[in-house]
């Protein structure tokens, strides 16, 4: 697992910098058209999301305790509730809210299976 958590790090952290821009876009969209939706501040809000779970990921790789999965956990599952309920007109949190969800699942599947810890 620890390949899982450095791999998933790094591209959390790639795909932050994806998702913040995305929701920049979104923001500035939604403030043109006045509309009521929050899809591009909840986007910003699951990039920082994403950018702390990548970074415990990876600081977390090799220690063998539960504390680094549980907030994995608690991290990747916040993440994945934010964008799934904003994504109205972003309809990129969606694919947002997977890869988190994954990650989340990929954690509560390691907190279960790890070896003497």
């Amino acid at each position: 697992m620890k390949t899982w958590r450095l791999v998933a790090g790094i591209l959390c952290l790639v795909f932050c910098i994806f998702v913040m821009f995305q929701s920049c876009a979104a923001g500035l969209y939604n403030a043109v058209e006045e509309n009521d939706d929050a899809g591009g501040s909840a986007g910003i809000m699951v990039s920082l999301l994403m950018l702390a779970g990548g970074i415990v990921s990876i600081a977390t790789r090799n220690n063998k305790g539960k504390g680094g999965t549980i907030a994995l956990i608690i991290v990747f599952l916040l993440a994945a509730l934010l964008a799934v309920s904003n994504a109205k007109v972003y309809k990129d949190l969606t694919v947002w809210a997977a890869w988190c969800g994954i990650n989340a699942l990929l954690a509560i599947i390691s907190l279960f299976t790890a070896k003497n810890r």
